[in-house]
């Protein structure tokens, strides 16, 4: 812990820092848990760091965000606290699948600080099974957090540049949650079930859906039992780290046969019911019913 503490450049977070008090509750109520040893959340913080500075949010305080590597080698979702004095600390990480390019209407996960805003407003999960039958969004009553439309690369054909609906969101907990940690989706986040109630419980990315600007009607979508930090959050960072191999706290899931991450078609792998998809003409459209698209008039 020295040395993370010497590589963030300041004293760590104390142990009676009130933003920790979720570390437990991390261990507890989520059942998809990587541990980092010190140097790599060292490394990570230092990362995290950068990427606010970029993005122009160098004072953030006093709040919770999500920090995503998608290197495939990684493949990994970190929630970090920063104290009142800024400093990052690590309360837990999960395995999580990114954007798998080699596929039609496959992007590669954009990078970037992303803001969780009201103005692309959040869902909850349906349930309902596609043809497949696989539950896209997971479970019903799940949330689907919605970043709006964000330049990503496209992973398929001539490749490029095009618009995409960045979420992040759960997936069918019998076929596609067993293979989080690898690169898996259309260009969505996908997080496992339990983080995915974790972060909606407590509110943690909530910090301008619990605004005044926010009219009641619209704060359906918050769970009536919440639990809400006073310290929420609203940004979710992805980066890249390019490692050259994996990890050892960051471990492929294991391969199975005739079930589990195979589920009831390899195909599954591609059944992402993702908020954005192509038309014809190439140019995206917002989803109507899971598995479809809407005609699109103007490209967003």
């Amino acid at each position: 812990m020295a040395l993370l503490a010497a590589l963030l450049g300041g004293r760590a977070a104390t142990a009676d820092d009130p933003g920790l008090a979720l570390r437990e509750r991390y261990r507890v109520e989520v059942d998809h848990r990587l541990e980092l040893p010190p140097e790599a959340q060292a490394r990570y913080a230092l990362s995290l760091r950068a990427a606010l500075d970029q993005a122009g949010y160098p004072d953030l305080r006093s709040q919770y965000l999500l920090l995503v590597d998608r290197d495939p080698q990684v493949q990994a979702a970190l929630l970090w606290w920063l104290s009142e004095l800024g400093e990052p600390a690590l309360i837990g990480a999960s395995p999580v699948s990114t954007g798998k390019p080699g596929e039609y209407e496959h992007f590669l996960t954009p990078t970037g600080v992303f803001r969780h805003s009201p103005a692309n407003f959040d869902h909850r999960s349906e349930g309902t099974e596609n043809k497949l039958g696989i539950l896209g969004y997971g479970e019903q009553g799940l949330r689907v957090y919605d970043f709006g439309w964000q330049l990503a690369t496209r992973g398929w054909g001539a490749g490029g540049v095009s618009p995409m609906r960045l979420v992040m969101h759960a997936t069918d907990p019998r076929y596609l949650e067993p293979r989080l940690g690898t690169a898996q989706s259309k260009g969505c986040v996908r997080i496992p079930t339990t983080l995915d109630r974790f972060l909606d419980r407590y509110g943690l990315l909530d910090a301008d859906y619990l605004t005044e600007a926010v009219p009641d009607k619209l704060r359906w979508l918050l769970r009536p039992d919440r639990e809400p930090t006073p310290w929420p959050g609203r940004l979710m960072v992805v980066i890249d780290s390019g490692l050259a191999e994996r990890p050892a706290w960051s471990p492929a899931p294991p391969k199975t046969k005739g079930g589990g991450a195979e589920g009831p078609a390899t195909a599954a792998a591609a059944a992402d019911r993702h908020p954005a998809c192509t038309d014809t003409t190439g140019r995206l459209a917002p989803a109507g019913e899971p598995g479809q698209c809407k005609p699109l008039a103007t490209t967003p």
